[in-house]
């Protein structure tokens, strides 16, 4: 019996295999849960990444800047499953001009985009699916920690830094109703989000030497566990917090 045996997840932002979202939509199917996916633009390319998993998980549209998606969502999903049990917020987007060493000179208009979709869709995102979390439940969002500013990461780091303040916020308000928010800090891995960063690799680079217990690059699945296992039971008093799946990078300095 897996330990999130019965549970009804969406997973949002699976893009490739190397997506942790995908990883973490295949932990949840062998844990014992059922997946619905959302995908962004392309579609058909979630759709034949969704074939991949255990078992094929249902797609739905869902552009978190689109209020239409969002005021769908809860209506959309209930033609799949009954209810939500867990959230995991996967979704990040910065325009390139406010990224790769241009923090100064970026406008308000990208970072603005940055803001909207990569922090308060946490918050919407959330709030759209509320009516299907009747017994309260588990969101988890992937982060990338903001207590420091890494060279290139720049507008991406700063909204980072609002989506953890976010998920406190939302841990406070949603309390009430056995609803728990907490992030989970992986360290670099090469995906197609990271790959779109200028510099990653000079970013990530160190981060296999410096951290305690190594770190692999390629891997997505340590921080996957760390998801599935915030969506389970295990964690019944845990709530606006920020667990590090990192190879222990984060509490090393130089």
């Amino acid at each position: 019996m897996g330990i999130i045996e019965g549970k009804r997840i969406l997973v949002t932002g699976v893009i490739t295999e190397s997506s942790i979202a995908y990883h973490v939509a295949r932990l949840c199917q062998e844990q014992g849960a059922t997946v619905v996916l959302t995908g962004y633009g392309r579609l058909s390319l979630v759709e034949r990444i969704a074939k991949r998993l255990p078992e094929q998980a249902p797609v739905l549209e869902l552009d978190v800047t689109d209020t239409g998606h969002l005021d769908s969502l809860a209506d959309r999903i209930s033609e799949h499953v009954g209810g939500l049990d867990g959230v995991v917020h996967s979704i990040g987007y910065t325009p390139p001009d406010a990224l790769g060493g241009n923090f100064l000179n970026t406008e308000w208009d990208d970072v603005a985009t940055a803001m909207h979709t990569s922090a308060y869709s946490l918050k919407s995102l959330t709030t759209s699916v509320l009516p299907l979390m009747k017994d309260g439940g588990s969101v988890v969002a992937m982060d990338f920690d903001a207590t420091v500013a890494y060279p290139v990461y720049d507008w991406m780091g700063v909204a980072k830094a609002s989506l953890e303040a976010t998920s406190r916020y939302l841990a406070r308000y949603l309390g009430e109703q056995r609803v728990r928010v907490n992030l989970v800090s992986s360290g670099p891995l090469a995906t197609m989000a990271a790959r779109s960063i200028p510099g990653f690799d000079n970013l990530a680079a160190r981060w296999p030497e410096r951290a305690p217990l190594g770190w692999d690059l390629s891997d997505p699945e340590p921080a996957a566990r760390g998801v599935v296992a915030l969506l389970s039971d295990w964690f019944p008093a845990t709530t606006g917090e920020l667990v590090h799946v990192d190879g222990g990078f984060h509490a090393i300095g130089a």
